[in-house]
């Protein structure tokens, strides 16, 4: 598993384990039942804190993305489509906002930003 921690960002090293964790299983590069790394053996390989994984271990958990089962380890847990849903909502909202944002400085006007993003949905 490719884990980059990043030293050059305000975000603690923990959310940066949970987000990428949290992408590989929503682009598919994790499936349903696909074991995760156990926390020591994570922790040695990117040279963090077995706590650091196990908080980012336990938010994975609360959120629904893995289940650990004691002896077995950690897995990736059957995915519930809605919350699945509801994240990557949540990705596109702060794109989209970042881009109104931008239009509205620019004088970019409403009815050209509908075309652009008729344009960008239908490309292929």
């Amino acid at each position: 598993m490719d884990i980059i921690i990043s030293s050059n960002t305000s975000k603690p090293i923990y959310e940066q384990i949970t987000s990428q964790i949290k992408a590989m299983i929503m682009n598919g590069d994790l499936q349903t039942g696909d074991p995760i790394p156990s926390m020591r053996s994570l922790a040695k390989s990117i040279h963090v804190s077995v706590i650091t994984v196990q908080k980012a271990y336990e938010d994975l958990q609360r959120d629904g993305f893995i289940e650990t089962t004691v002896g077995r380890g950690s897995f990736v847990s059957a995915q519930n489509r809605d919350f699945m849903q509801e994240e990557l909502q949540k990705k596109v909202e702060e794109h989209l906002n970042l881009a109104v944002e931008t239009a509205r400085t620019g004088g970019i006007k409403l009815e050209k930003m509908i075309e652009l993003l008729t344009i960008f949905y239908t490309e292929e």
